[in-house]
């Protein structure tokens, strides 16, 4: 069945730099979304960033833009996100997320999605 395996996670300083990875075990149709989520301490959870294969579409938290990037390797199956000049808010459970439908994409859009099982992210001042 449909898998997400998130790794990368860690733990850094301010202004570090760190890449998270998710594999899928499963090819999709590539107009689904795809995207990261975050839990952060004391906020529910929020969509950080999100991408549409088929037209290349990516969409970003006003937080994060100019400092994260988020891509998929079609070969490989994995959607990655790009992290840098992270700060301590940037601290959280991070997720990835595909859709189980054609649906609006973008971090604040509702859509039905599978989850990966998360991969922390701890960034020290």
């Amino acid at each position: 069945h449909l898998q997400l395996v998130e790794s990368g996670g860690g733990s850094v300083q301010t202004g570090g730099s760190l890449i998270l990875s998710c594999r899928i075990s499963e090819y999709t149709d590539s107009s689904f979304c795809l995207g990261w989520f975050r839990d952060a301490p004391g906020k529910e959870r929020e969509g950080v960033a999100t991408l549409r294969r088929s037209s290349g579409t990516t969409g970003y938290m006003d937080s994060v833009k100019g400092r994260f990037t988020i891509s998929h390797d079609s070969d490989k199956n994995t959607l990655y996100l790009q992290m840098n000049d992270l700060q301590p808010e940037d601290t959280g459970m991070y997720y990835c997320a595909l859709a189980t439908s054609f649906a609006s994409c973008s971090p604040t859009s509702t859509w039905s999605k599978v989850w990966g099982q998360g991969t922390q992210v701890t960034v020290s001042s």
